[in-house]
């Protein structure tokens, strides 16, 4: 056997993972927590999930914890998934991978007693730690290492472990972006090489570690280190690099305006997301005028429009992919400080989306020049003049209005179009300060408009 680690935790694990360990040790069988599981406690962060892996076949852990508590769900890779009070968890046979075709999964498994052998065959020497019921580490790849040292290095041969599995490419950038680790030398060499192979994966897998990747404390440093590997599957971001935008308001490229932009929004996918792509529209846009100053007309339409495009393509969910859209249209929208328009906003988009657009904003003007340093104190004012107006209970949706359809049709309205164009213009009255929001002033206001109506 090659020489191993150990290293000792004091962390308990939970009772169900405990008691799938100890009921396979009590039938004979080695059995492990693997993975990320280990690298974030020792991390000292705690685990979302726990994987399982084990000397036994899958039939034997069936057996020993009864058909009523298995399902074999990836049985075929050594997968059995056994529920122990209510928590389902992922026990999978120690395995040695056969030849992969496919860029995803090896076309044989061969089972094996030796976590050795199986641990050689996982992607990267932090995830290849295993870990006893006792709470000790065992590392046969020198993961335990490489955390201390804040690496992420391929296990065995990067460029073998890459062609198992190109997503692994997307991952390593993911780890570096989420633990703000640096990439082995030889594992960044060999991720760059074979960059191409990502055009060959599924949407749905790239967007998965996209989608983690963006929310990562060092996501845009990984962003800009890695371009060539990005623009593999984001081909779209290549005009945006070396794009200058020729404008006393900005001090950086399109592509490092859009990274400064980024990385000043909370790490939430939908804002993230639209940092990245607000000004993907610029680059196709861009005229000169006369005095040599850059301008982008309608850069705003045409970069919604192409992230729709990217997003769509990546298979994103539907609410995340239309909120980007919609933010990267009105990005650039104003936000004068005045109550009118706080809940003309309001009224447009409700309150979280305009929370965001303020996020947004905020975070474009510090990727611009000092020069637009004055529209930080406007959007201030603007958010402490949404935070009184929503304190206040101010009047900007119809839900709000002192009238509803059925005091219309108390009054002779009949129900219909015509109605809802009635309480369209009370509530944008209301909005304008035109009429007070109360039931007896909105009633005789919604019969002169329906006469007014009926008079056109």
């Amino acid at each position: 056997m090659t020489e191993f680690s150990r290293q000792k935790t004091d962390y308990r694990l939970p009772g169900p993972v405990l008691a799938v360990l100890e009921k396979l040790e009590q039938h004979g069988y080695e059995a492990y927590v693997v993975g990320g599981a280990v690298r974030d406690i020792l991390l000292g962060k705690e685990p979302v999930d726990f994987d399982i892996t084990t000397g036994a076949t899958p039939s034997e852990v069936m057996e020993v914890f009864g058909e009523d508590h298995c399902h074999p769900t990836g049985i075929a890779h050594g997968t059995v998934t056994v529920v122990v009070d209510g928590l389902p968890l992922e026990v999978t046979t120690f395995r040695i991978d056969g030849q992969y075709k496919d860029l995803r999964h090896p076309e044989q498994v061969f089972f094996t007693r030796n976590l050795e052998e199986d641990v050689k065959r996982r992607d990267f020497t932090i995830n290849a730690l295993a870990m006893s019921r006792g709470g000790e580490i065992v590392d046969f790849c020198g993961g335990i290492e490489d955390l201390h040292a804040g690496v992420i290095r391929a296990v065995g041969e990067p460029g073998r472990r890459f062609e198992e599995d190109a997503l692994r490419i997307l991952r390593a950038l993911r780890f570096a972006a989420q633990t703000g680790f640096d990439i082995e030398k030889m594992t960044a060499e060999e991720a760059l090489r074979q960059k191409a192979s990502l055009s060959e994966l599924s949407a749905e897998r790239i967007w998965q570690e996209l989608r983690k990747l963006f929310c990562g404390a060092r996501a845009t440093s990984v962003l800009r280190e890695y371009f060539e590997i990005f623009a593999v599957i984001l081909p779209e971001i290549v005009p945006m690099k070396g794009c200058q935008q020729h404008n006393p308001h900005h001090i950086y490229d399109v592509w490092e305006h859009s990274l400064v932009a980024m990385e000043n929004v909370p790490s939430d996918v939908i804002l993230r997301t639209t940092m990245l792509f607000h000004d993907i529209g610029k680059p196709a846009c861009f005229f000169m005028d006369e005095n040599g100053t850059g301008h982008f007309n309608g850069h705003q339409a045409l970069g919604a429009d192409m992230a729709d495009t990217i997003l769509r393509r990546l298979k994103v969910d539907t609410n995340t992919r239309e909120s980007v859209v919609y933010l990267i249209k009105i990005h650039d929208m104003t936000i004068e400080p005045r109550e009118k328009i706080v809940r003309r906003r309001l009224a447009q988009m409700g309150e979280e989306m305009l929370r965001r657009l303020i996020l947004v904003k905020r975070a474009d003007m510090k990727g611009h020049s000092q020069l637009s340093a004055y529209r930080f104190a406007e959007i201030d004012a603007f958010e402490a003049l949404l935070d009184k107006t929503l304190q206040d209970q101010l009047c900007y949706s119809f839900d709000m209005l002192n009238v509803d359809g059925k005091d219309l049709i108390s009054i002779g309205m009949a129900p219909g179009p015509a109605l809802g164009k009635v309480k369209k213009q009370l509530l944008d009255e209301v909005i304008e300060d035109k009429i007070p929001n109360e039931k007896t002033a909105l009633l005789l206001r919604a019969q002169a408009i329906r006469d007014e109506m009926g008079q056109a």
